[in-house]
C-alpha cells in the first residue's frame, strides 16, 4: 500500500553573518519529516524528510561586523616633504602616488579623500623592501630629497625605491637612475615609460664618463651599490654630477665591504674614506629592525663652511 503521508519536513535555521557592509545571513536547514509506515514521500526511510528550512534562521544576518565598513584612514604629512603617514588600523609610510591607479611591485594603494574633494592615492612604502624607506622610519633627521630636487640614484635596481622618490620628487623632479643589472634593468626601463620623471641609465656606476651626457647637475646623490668600492663610485660620480653643498645618502652594508670587521667599524672607515673625497658626514643610523648591519650615512659634498 501505498501512503498519503509524503513525509513533509519542518526547518530548523540558523544564521551565520559575514559582517560585510549591511551584513547578509545566510541560513542553513535541518528538516524532520514523520511519514506513514512505508511512506516514501519526500523522506527516506522513516519518513525523515529533506526539508530546507526556509534558511532564514535566528541569526539575522548581523555578524561580528556589525554591518560596518572598513576603518577610515587618515594620511597627515610626514616632517619630510613629500612623505606621509596613513594612520588607520595599522600606521603605514606612504607617498602620493604619481600615476594614480597603477602600482609598481605590487604594493598597496590607499585611496582618501583630499581636502578639496578630490581622491588622493597613496603608495605603502615598505621599510624591509628600502633601505631609504627603513631611513625615514629609523628617526633620520633628513634624507634630502623632496619635491623638485634633482637626484642621482645609483644603484637603481628594479625600481622599488626609485618609484618613491619619483613620488616624492614629483612632476617637477627629476630621478636618473643606475643600474648594472640588464634583468633588473628591464623592470627599470618598464616602470619609467609611464613615470615620465625617471630616466633609466643602464650603465655600471663605475664609470661616470659613460653616461655624462645624460645627467645633469644633481641636488642629492643615493647610493646603493653593495660593492666594496661603494665609496670611490660615489666619489666619481660626485665629482661630475653633484653640486657644491650638495648631498649624498649612502646606504652602506657592512658584510659586502669587509666581512671580517665588525660593522661599526666598517662604517667608521667608510666615513673616513667620504671624508678624503669631499664629504663631510653629518649623520649615521643604523636600520635595525629593518636590515641587519645596515647604515645610512648622510652628508654635505665640498661644504662652501
Amino acid at each position: 500500500n501505498t501512503s498519503n503521508m509524503s513525509g513533509r519536513g519542518r526547518g530548523r535555521g540558523r544564521g551565520f553573518g559575514r559582517g560585510s557592509p549591511g551584513g547578509r545571513g545566510r541560513g542553513r536547514g535541518r528538516g524532520f519529516g514523520r511519514g506513514s509506515p512505508g511512506g516514501r514521500g519526500r523522506g527516506r526511510g522513516r519518513g525523515r524528510g529533506r526539508g530546507r528550512g526556509g534558511g532564514r534562521g535566528r541569526g539575522g544576518g548581523r555578524g561580528r561586523g556589525g554591518g560596518k565598513g572598513a576603518a577610515k584612514v587618515v594620511v597627515t604629512e610626514h616632517r619630510h616633504k613629500g612623505v606621509y603617514i596613513a594612520k588607520g588600523k595599522d600606521d603605514a609610510l606612504v607617498t602620493l602616488n604619481m600615476i594614480p591607479g597603477k602600482a609598481v611591485y605590487g604594493e598597496k594603494r590607499i585611496s582618501v579623500d583630499g581636502a578639496d574633494g578630490e581622491k588622493k592615492e597613496y603608495r605603502v612604502w615598505n621599510p624591509f623592501r628600502s633601505k631609504l624607506g627603513a631611513a625615514v622610519l629609523a628617526g633620520v633627521s633628513d634624507i634630502f630629497i623632496a619635491p623638485g630636487k634633482k637626484v642621482l640614484y645609483l644603484g637603481a635596481a628594479s625600481g622599488t625605491t626609485v618609484s618613491h622618490v619619483s613620488d616624492i620628487v614629483g612632476p617637477e623632479g627629476i630621478v636618473y637612475a643606475v643600474e648594472f643589472s640588464p634583468r633588473s634593468g628591464r623592470d627599470l626601463i618598464s616602470m619609467s615609460k609611464i613615470r615620465t620623471n625617471v630616466i633609466p641609465i643602464l650603465e655600471d656606476a663605475r664609470l661616470p664618463l659613460r653616461y655624462r651626457m645624460l645627467v645633469g647637475m644633481v641636488d642629492t646623490i643615493f647610493a646603493d651599490v653593495a660593492q666594496p668600492d661603494q665609496a670611490r663610485i660615489v666619489g666619481i660620480n660626485a665629482q661630475y654630477f653633484l653640486k657644491n653643498d650638495g648631498h649624498f645618502v649612502i646606504s652602506i652594508k657592512a658584510n659586502c665591504i669587509d666581512s671580517t670587521l665588525a660593522a661599526e667599524a666598517v662604517f667608521a672607515s667608510e666615513r673616513k674614506k667620504l671624508k678624503g673625497m669631499g664629504f663631510k658626514p653629518k649623520e649615521q643610523i643604523t636600520l635595525e629592525p629593518y636590515d641587519r648591519d645596515h647604515a645610512v650615512v648622510i652628508g654635505t659634498y665640498r661644504p662652501s663652511n
